[in-house]
């Protein structure tokens, strides 16, 4: 049996590491004995380790076929790089900011196949994308997405489900999209539009950094957009706390000691982001693709709405974000996606044989990307 490491048992790695346990012997690390209690209860083995001693970690995935990352962002570049020099194959959803492609030729040198960014939005959006530009001239992209709790709770209609600093990112980092074939840049939270979904109501989208890879690898594609979903209102208050400088990370001085601003809103913020026991969410996507494809005009829309599942209480977003990565893990171990280098998951989808494995995969979990054409 191939023996797999989940580097990381958050909430979305505790779904990762519960799913590919079905048919795998895995393992799951992190430094938090608490986020490792769960899954010793269900029989999966654990280890507890600093992932961020990396002379420990690159020892550590030595003994496995695979390594999964599911770190928060800061730590994930660091992660992905001794997996390399480790000489393993990996599947990340850690999305740290930095450019991925620094370490394709040290992947490639190391003969390694490295799948980054792999969850629902960047991951699956992705994959789509990646399926119909090997199929059509595409001319148009826009993947409007977004996590959040069913119950809408003062002030901030919000609770994240994976790492908060990673959501707060969100939220600064500047928003790179494509128009008209050029990369426009502005500001996060920036050009809001509210915006209708069926089953949930009006939510307002706005610019956010959801692009990442697509706009190294898809030059030909003249219009590429993501947005992501908030309840209608909360761009306000994000931006006034961002203009503050509360998501600061430039040291101020408070009564002779220096802190980081951002360091005391995460410890404002994050119990108040927490979701409570029983508490459900929602994960919501919409995809549109236009373009030429047989020498006509096409247009597919991809439309998902996930919800928690209240049977096994598995959340959407580490349903919709986990299930994407333990479907890439499947097609990397058993030999079906073997490109060396870096890989976003736009390359995961060029295959029409993998892409309808992932589709399938997901659905057969409850998770259903639904197409009109």
């Amino acid at each position: 049996m191939k023996k797999i490491i989940v580097l990381g048992a958050g909430l979305v790695g505790k779904a990762i590491a519960i799913d590919l346990a079905k048919n795998f012997d895995v393992t799951s690390a992190d430094i938090s004995p608490e986020a490792l209690a769960g899954l010793q209860e269900l029989g999966i083995k654990t280890i507890k380790q600093d992932l961020s001693d990396l002379a420990a970690l690159k020892k550590l995935v030595g003994g496995f076929d695979l390594v999964v990352g599911a770190v928060p962002g800061f730590m994930g570049l660091k992660n992905a790089q001794t997996v390399i020099e480790a000489k393993k194959n990996m599947v990340d959803i850690s999305f740290f900011p930095e450019d991925p492609f620094q370490l394709d030729e040290l992947a490639k040198q190391n003969n390694v196949t490295i799948v980054t960014d792999c969850g629902v939005a960047p991951g699956m959006g992705n994959i789509i994308l990646g399926y119909h530009n090997k199929r059509m001239k595409i001319r148009d992209y826009e993947c409007l997405v977004g996590g959040l709790p069913v119950v809408r709770e003062w002030p901030y209609e919000y609770k994240a489900v994976f790492s908060p600093i990673d959501v707060i990112e969100e939220y600064i980092r500047p928003a790179r999209y494509v128009q008209n074939g050029a990369v426009v840049v502005k500001e996060a939270l920036s050009d809001p539009e509210l915006i209708h979904f069926d089953g949930v109501g009006t939510l307002e989208s706005w610019n956010s950094d959801g692009l990442r890879s697509l706009i190294k690898t898809m030059p030909d594609i003249p219009n590429m957009i993501e947005k992501t979903l908030r309840y209608p209102g909360c761009i306000e208050y994000l931006r006034v706390l961002r203009e503050t400088g509360f998501f600061s990370y430039e040291e101020i001085d408070v009564k002779g000691n220096k802190i980081r601003p951002i360091d005391l809103t995460a410890k404002l913020l994050f119990p108040k982001w927490k979701l409570k026991p029983g508490e459900e969410e929602f994960t919501v996507m919409r995809i549109i693709i236009e373009g030429e494809e047989g020498g006509k005009q096409k247009r597919y829309q991809y439309n998902l709405l996930d919800r928690t599942d209240k049977k096994t209480n598995t959340l959407s977003m580490a349903r919709t974000t986990g299930y994407t990565c333990t479907a890439a893990v499947h097609l990397v171990l058993d030999g079906k996606f073997s490109r060396k280098g870096i890989c976003p998951p736009e390359y995961l989808g060029e295959d029409e044989g993998n892409f309808k494995f992932i589709v399938d995969y997901l659905q057969q979990r409850g998770v259903t990307y639904n197409v009109k054409s």
